[in-house]
């Protein structure tokens, strides 16, 4: 298969087939690093709906990305799910880099995780397929300046890190929501270790930028021992047979009895319901 021309279907198999679970939590930690930046950490938590409704929300942004991955660029149902991106991202003014920037997590941070965590390390071929893909859903979103390959789009991500990472209090508590949204998928008893465990993985830059206190060397170690060998587990398995996509996971939990791709996300209205910025039009 061509990484270039074919680059949505490599991406829907490595997903889908090779490391559906890898691909859940490296681009559920891609979001949530992107906090660490006052600016879109602040917005998240005025617009409140990471704060007030984050299940909902998670629920929405993986269903929606998932779409596109599923069914493609050109189906009725990726084109249904781009819209209500755009729809909403235009009620926000959201500058060209912050953009740029979260794009650049969905290339890099699953990458990164796979390398680490998976039960092999990304292809060459799946690489360039998922800057591909990306660059693809960027110019749909109408991002300018995007990255034209894997280390382009790493190296802005690490650049634009170093310049911009640093303390909001509007982005700590996002961040708490979210840190307590996901230990609310397991038992209550479970919250402190999972938490814990969940911060044992994040990086120093992350912690500094939230002021979290890091765990222990130790406990960062035995965390990070226990997920990789999660992978090597994994390597015993029997190759995949059926696709399991975004939607089926079971983190996802608002809508027990399915929903409209088109009634997904947020309808904002600026400086009223759901966006805190009046535009002058």
């Amino acid at each position: 298969m061509d990484p270039y021309r074919e680059a949505t279907e490599i991406y829907r198999l490595s997903a889908a087939y090779e490391f559906p679970w890898d691909f859940t939590r490296a681009l559920e930690l891609a979001l949530y690093r992107t906090y660490a930046v006052p600016r879109i950490g602040r917005l998240l938590a005025e617009t409140a709906e990471l704060t007030d409704r984050p299940q909902k929300r998670y629920d929405d942004t993986s269903l929606l990305l998932d779409a596109v991955v599923e069914h493609g660029f050109g189906s009725s149902r990726g084109r249904t799910a781009i819209r209500r991106i755009n729809r909403m991202h235009r009620a926000y003014d959201i500058p060209d880099d912050d953009m740029r920037y979260v794009l650049c997590t969905f290339v890099v941070m699953p990458k990164r995780w796979i390398d680490s965590y998976g039960w092999r390390r990304l292809s060459r071929h799946e690489t360039v397929a998922g800057a591909v893909h990306y660059r693809t859903l960027g110019r749909h979103m109408g991002i300018k300046d995007i990255p034209g390959s894997y280390e382009e789009f790493e190296s802005f991500l690490d650049a634009y890190e170093e310049a911009h990472f640093a303390w909001d209090e509007g982005a700590r508590r996002v961040s708490d929501a979210t840190l307590d949204l996901m230990t609310s998928w397991y038992p209550r008893p479970l919250a402190p270790v999972l938490r814990t465990a969940t911060l044992a993985l994040l990086d120093e830059p992350l912690l500094r930028a939230f002021r979290y206190t890091p765990p222990s060397a130790a406990t960062r170690a035995w965390v990070r021992r226990a997920v990789r060998l999660r992978g090597r587990a994994v390597r015993l398995l029997p190759p995949r047979r059926a696709p399991h996509f975004a939607r089926q996971n079971r983190e996802i939990k608002g809508y027990p009895n399915g929903y409209r791709l088109a009634d997904l996300g947020t309808d904002p209205v600026p400086g009223l319901r759901g966006c805190p910025v009046r535009h002058p039009d």
